[in-house]
């Protein structure tokens, strides 16, 4: 797995995005809906009560086989239809998937009660081989009105560097093409006592 990293442009977005995103995304890459390895990594933004707000330097992360990397690069130039605007991708680059001792994913799909997804997080870790500490966050949804995937966020600590990129590459849940269950470096602050 690697992570293409493309400078993007645009002003707004509606929160909806990420279901628009993989629609544009796909309709230049078709190959992109057969692999459910694919992710696309949830966009940094700023957001309002009617739309997000990108910042300048908003990057477009797709994860992907590296098998893949020739064929997506026919995204840099692209320009994305997602109203109320368009998305413009700069030039791609490749990063490699590096090992950090804590990851976060905003949202991990799974079960609504919140004792049976972390019981679905510790199968999922022991079916991976990965020995780590958990701590589940806020319940959230992601919909746009025809579509919803409901789970919660998810902090991974102390995961040795084996296991981190394991993790980052694995994912866990559906819904990867939206963001979800994508894990993502995490800073940490710590001494705070």
């Amino acid at each position: 797995m690697i992570d293409l990293v493309f400078d993007l442009r645009g002003e707004t977005l509606p929160h909806t995005y990420p279901f628009a995103l993989w629609a544009e995304l796909v309709k230049r890459v078709p190959r992109l809906a057969e692999d459910e390895t694919v992710a696309v990594l949830p966009l940094k933004v700023a957001t309002n009560k009617d739309v997000v707000l990108l910042p300048k330097r908003t990057k477009l992360v797709l994860r992907l086989p590296q098998g893949m990397l020739q064929e997506a690069a026919v995204l840099s130039g692209a320009q994305l239809d997602i109203p109320p605007g368009v998305l413009t991708l700069g030039e791609m680059k490749t990063r490699e998937i590096q090992a950090h001792p804590t990851l976060h994913a905003q949202l991990a799909a799974g079960a609504d009660d919140e004792m049976e997804f972390m019981e679905a997080v510790n199968t999922r870790f022991s079916a991976l081989g990965i020995s780590a500490n958990t701590i589940c966050g806020i319940r959230r949804t992601l919909s746009d009105g025809r579509q919803s995937i409901n789970g919660y966020s998810l902090v991974v600590h102390d995961l040795k560097p084996e296991a981190s990129v394991l993790l980052q590459c694995a994912g866990m849940g559906e819904g990867r093409q939206f963001g979800c269950g994508i894990f993502m470096p995490y800073k940490v602050i710590s001494d705070l006592e």
